[in-house]
């Protein structure tokens, strides 16, 4: 578990020295590299093998996110004023999915995340390219991202 969490805190790190609009545009200009979606979807896939995983006790039913086609465990550690994710799916296109929420929103202030609009989802378009089931499954990530800032900032 140590192992998992410092190998976690320099992934984050390294994120955390972007805000969140750097995070965001970094993210576009990646997916500005691929001309076609096939190129895109393999990119995902592989950001899924990246995903900082969740614990193995955080995978049960408190916290796989409903809503989702695949199943997907999404879990918050809130530290020094700061929500950090870790997750895990059954499903390699829906980890690399949540990969690209987690990059942007770990490790930031849960102000922070209720007050994201994540553009960036919208400007790769990746909602216009799922299918109606992984569409509403990315739209369950991102309420149980903003429900954990919710319950956070109450702590704050």
């Amino acid at each position: 578990m140590l192992i998992i969490f410092r190998i976690f805190a320099f992934y984050i790190q390294k994120i955390m020295a972007q805000t969140l609009q750097e995070a965001e545009q970094q993210i576009i200009e990646e997916f500005e590299i691929f001309d076609d979606w096939l190129d895109k979807y393999n990119y995902i896939i592989e950001l899924g093998k990246e995903l900082p995983l969740i614990d193995e006790q955080y995978k049960t039913e408190q916290y796989l996110i409903s809503g989702c086609q695949s199943q997907v465990w999404l879990h918050a550690d809130y530290r020094d004023g700061l929500i950090y994710f870790t997750a895990d799916s059954d499903a390699i296109i829906t980890k690399g999915i949540i990969n690209l929420l987690i990059r942007v929103l770990s490790g930031r202030t849960p102000q922070e995340i209720l007050d994201c609009n994540l553009e960036y989802i919208d400007q790769i378009g990746l909602k216009e390219h799922l299918s109606p089931t992984r569409s509403n499954g990315l739209v369950s990530m991102i309420k149980q991202i903003k429900i954990y800032a919710l319950a956070f900032s109450k702590k704050s």
